[in-house]
């Protein structure tokens, strides 16, 4: 027994009880046996702490008869989301039927009320010992230790060396072959990994879907050979296609590289850094500023928050004009977050965040409101700009047809440009959009054309009235010759297609006069006014 509970010292557990008294006494005898409790007073609170830390938490006791929602459907709804954790239940009924229903449900055990407290102790330490030689610790498809084991054995350890592989874009492998290939190819890297790192030195876990993690068992394996090891994988990787029935596929992975008692926490973050800048292994230093990056992410969650709550979003203009005449033809709404201080934020600031934290959405149909408002009371015409996931969003475009419905004898003045340098998986969506706002008479327009891989093609079957050039062609187009062949290049097939051209980044006379010169229609930047605000109009 004594080896039983001596495991339980590591643990966090979710403890669930209605009953004051009996919780107070149960947590005094939990809080000197494990590590960490959280604690519930109904299933419903339950239910909501697993959600939330349920990475944390290792093992479940829960009593049966509670408010709100009762101990057994609790259950049920957690082992949706984790089939394999822990759970003990407590209760005061011996009914064998009542408890053949908690064992179908992945109870593991149960206790009767009053409860023993040395009892329940013998078998929490008996549930744990038991899942960590099943599932708990085991992927199913790889028969690899999973997550939940690679945390465990790494908690506390301070010399970790561990690299995070990511097989780049699997889920388009799973779209493209199916999900059974998919899965037998995770399966075949699982062993090709087995094969480059040896298990007398490394330890290799399958953590997600797509990722693998593999950590140094040799503290004595210094990091560069660590990180050549791993370029080596990552280039076999490329070179060799993985065989999966009559099909050849190819992959290739990006990989994570950090040290010490947070390296799982670094090798993810590294994992993101080295795909924006294209590298394919990358190691951890201390000058990404991880933890400083994460405050500054959650202060703007809850900035943006706040924004859309107080109407703190505002719409910045910033004219468009007519090549030859310089009069204004247009406003692009530039979002803005007016700070404490009255100043305007620029959303290179917060917007991948507002982003990643699903709040985006939102901000569309602030700034189609902000760019109606202008439109009706200074009769300018107004370009506002709108993501790929804005348009396949139900949601957010059930929201701008409703907004265009309501203003309709002001949408004729209203444009869109559609992002070209996101992602666009789906053109059949963008082209239904297109049909559905052109009916309101609005334009259309694809934004930043040549920025990174541009598709003339898809010009050519989406009905768009005109492309603004990016910036990163325009900004220095006075001194470089390869811009100005590339720029001719777009406005002349544009011209050829029907499209008006509109330049950005126009920033001195000397960039002015060269767009002018190739035939560009519109020009927008500092050299003609800065983004203004809707009172400077």
């Amino acid at each position: 027994m004594v080896n039983n509970i001596s495991i339980l010292k590591n643990i966090t557990i979710l403890y669930a009880e209605d009953e004051e008294a009996l919780r107070e006494i149960t947590l005094n005898i939990l809080v000197g046996f494990t590590k960490k409790q959280y604690v519930a007073k109904d299933g419903l609170e339950g239910l909501e702490l697993f959600e939330k830390y349920q990475d944390q938490i290792d093992l479940i006791i829960t009593d049966v008869n509670m408010p709100n929602m009762n101990g057994l459907e609790m259950i049920k709804k957690i082992k949706e989301i984790n089939p394999n954790i822990p759970i003990i239940v407590t209760t005061a009924f011996s009914n064998t039927e009542y408890l053949l229903e908690a064992i179908d449900i992945g109870v593991d055990k149960y206790i009767l009320k009053p409860i023993d407290m040395k009892k329940l102790l013998q078998i929490m330490g008996q549930s744990l010992l038991y899942h960590e030689l099943k599932d708990l610790y085991i992927d199913k498809l790889t028969n690899l230790p999973n997550r939940n084991k690679l945390k465990k054995d790494i908690t506390d350890n301070n010399d970790t060396l561990m690299a995070l592989v990511n097989i780049d874009k699997f889920s388009n492998i799973n779209d493209l072959y199916g999900e059974s290939n998919g899965d037998e190819l995770l399966v075949q890297f699982a062993l090709q990994l087995k094969s480059m790192f040896s298990s007398t030195i490394y330890k290799i876990y399958r953590i997600e879907a797509d990722k693998f993690g593999v950590v140094t068992q040799d503290t004595s394996i210094q990091l560069d050979d660590f990180r050549n090891m791993c370029i080596e994988f990552a280039h076999d990787i490329e070179a060799n296609s993985i065989q999966i029935a009559e099909h050849e596929i190819d992959i290739n992975v990006t990989i994570g590289i950090a040290t010490g008692a947070d390296a799982y926490k670094f090798t993810q973050r590294v994992i993101t850094y080295a795909k924006n800048k294209l590298e394919q292994v990358m190691v951890y230093d201390d000058s990404f500023n991880i933890q400083e990056d994460i405050e500054e992410n959650i202060k703007w969650v809850k900035k943006i928050k706040n924004a859309l709550k107080e109407s703190k979003f505002r719409a910045y203009y910033q004219p468009i004009v007519n090549s030859q005449t310089q009069t204004v033809y247009k406003y692009e709404a530039l979002l803005r977050y007016i700070d404490e201080d009255g100043s305007a934020v620029s959303p290179m600031l917060f917007l991948d965040i507002a982003k990643k934290a699903k709040l985006y959405p939102k901000i569309i149909i602030v700034m189609l409101t902000e760019a109606f408002e202008l439109i009706k009371a200074k009769q300018k015409r107004v370009a506002v700009n709108i993501s790929f996931d804005d348009i396949i969003s139900i949601k957010t475009r059930q929201k701008v047809m409703q907004l265009l419905e309501n203003n309709q004898e002001h949408t004729s003045m209203l444009e869109f440009e559609i992002l070209e340098s996101e992602q666009i998986d789906d053109f059949n969506a963008v082209i239904d959009f297109i049909k559905d706002v052109k009916k309101y008479g609005c334009m259309i327009g694809v934004d930043d054309f040549g920025a990174g891989y541009s598709n003339f093609n898809m010009l050519t079957n989406l009905n768009i009235d005109f492309v603004k050039i990016d910036g990163s062609l325009i900004r220095d187009i006075d001194k470089k010759q390869n811009q100005q062949i590339i720029v001719n290049t777009i406005s002349r097939f544009s011209k050829e297609f029907g499209f008006n051209t509109v330049a950005e980044f126009v920033s001195s006379e000397e960039i002015y006069n060269k767009v002018k010169e190739i035939g560009i229609d519109y020009c927008q930047g500092y050299y003609f006014d800065k983004p203004i605000s809707y009172e400077e109009i």
